[in-house]
């Protein structure tokens, strides 16, 4: 089960670069994550790094952990994202 450490992991990187993202003044892409921002960035993040948890944890429940494995990858595109944007604000 490393690929959900691995996803664990990402969530928690994806969590802090979105925040340091934010407090340098880039824009969040998630209409989800926007749409709860009023309720500050910290929660805003938090709520879909909950959802994204729980989602996760579903798929292994129902034996389709290999979708966990898929969306790593795009996790860490996105942390790549994050941290490019993060150079360039």
């Amino acid at each position: 089960m490393v690929y959900v450490q691995v996803f664990l992991y990402l969530q928690v990187l994806d969590f802090l670069t979105t925040l340091v993202g934010l407090k340098l003044g880039v824009s969040e892409a998630s209409p989800f994550i926007r749409s709860l921002m009023h309720f500050g960035p910290s929660f805003a993040v938090g709520a879909s790094k909950f959802m994204a948890i729980a989602i996760a944890g579903l798929c292994v429940g129902l034996n389709r952990s290999y979708l966990v494995r898929w969306i790593n990858y795009w996790y860490a595109a996105l942390i790549v994202w994050n941290l490019c944007n993060i150079l360039v604000a």
